[in-house]
């Protein structure tokens, strides 16, 4: 991997972590195309980077982490599913379900499905607002979020959709969907930077450091780009995307 090619990597991190169209199916498809060999540094790199995220969210949200303690309690019930499930499932997640195939059909699904459900919602809001969103309610945003352990599928998407059937407003559950990625995704990238880290060469610690200051400062422009665009859109558009990204890919393959 040369430095321009984490450069790349870090900016599409920053695009779509946030974004319902899956950050981690589009780091693996990205490195299809440029031609990386699938290795440990690699897949411990895809998940390293959304670190630089994460900070984003971290340094926008800064007031909510250290003097809300009412949504981090909400955060944190959201966080448990994934966090118990994640353990479970890291090797078969990491190992086995990192394949295009997986990738592309969870986009193609998952678009589909984002598209019928906003049809059938036909662009309504919610009524809930995040001060007036329950315990319970939180947990079963958690139990949405941990679908997203399939590459593919989206945490973004999995989250937003659960707030919303559950009547949250489209605005408050994308704000939660960025609280909530804090804690999981620094949950996930420091479980496997620990189990990797000592295997990583001075020279891939670089590639690390720019693929993070790369979609740290992106991810900044794309949370601002998605809570102006809430305001007057529904997720269709992300839906069809999502459809075309996988067709596209797989007349590619074949």
């Amino acid at each position: 991997m040369s430095f321009l090619q984490s450069i790349i990597l870090g900016i599409i991190e920053g695009v779509t972590e946030f974004l319902p169209i899956s950050s981690t199916g589009h780091m693996i498809l990205a490195s299809k195309i440029l031609g990386f060999a699938e290795s440990d540094f690699l897949k411990s790199f895809e998940i390293s980077i959304q670190l630089g995220a994460i900070l984003a969210v971290a340094v926008l949200y800064w007031k909510r982490f250290l003097f809300d303690l009412k949504i981090l309690k909400k955060i944190a019930v959201a966080f448990a599913p994934t966090a118990i499930l994640g353990l479970i499932f890291y090797k078969i997640v990491k190992i086995f379900l990192g394949s295009e195939n997986v990738v592309l059909w969870s986009l193609f699904v998952g678009g589909l499905f984002l598209i019928i459900f906003e049809i059938w919602r036909k662009g309504k809001d919610g009524a809930v607002d995040l001060n007036s969103l329950t315990i319970k309610q939180s947990f079963f945003i958690g139990l949405f979020q941990s679908v997203a352990l399939i590459p593919g599928v989206s945490r973004a998407a999995a989250t937003i959709v659960g707030g919303l059937f559950l009547g949250i407003k489209r605005k408050d559950i994308v704000e939660f969907s960025f609280l909530l990625a804090v804690p999981t995704m620094l949950a996930a990238s420091g479980y496997d930077l620990l189990k990797s880290a000592g295997a990583f060469t001075s020279e891939q610690f670089i590639l690390l450091a720019i693929g993070f200051a790369v979609s740290f400062f992106v991810a900044i422009a794309a949370v601002k780009f998605l809570l102006i665009f809430v305001k007057n859109h529904t997720f269709i558009i992300f839906g069809i995307y999502r459809v075309l990204v996988s067709l596209v890919f797989w007349m590619a393959i074949k």
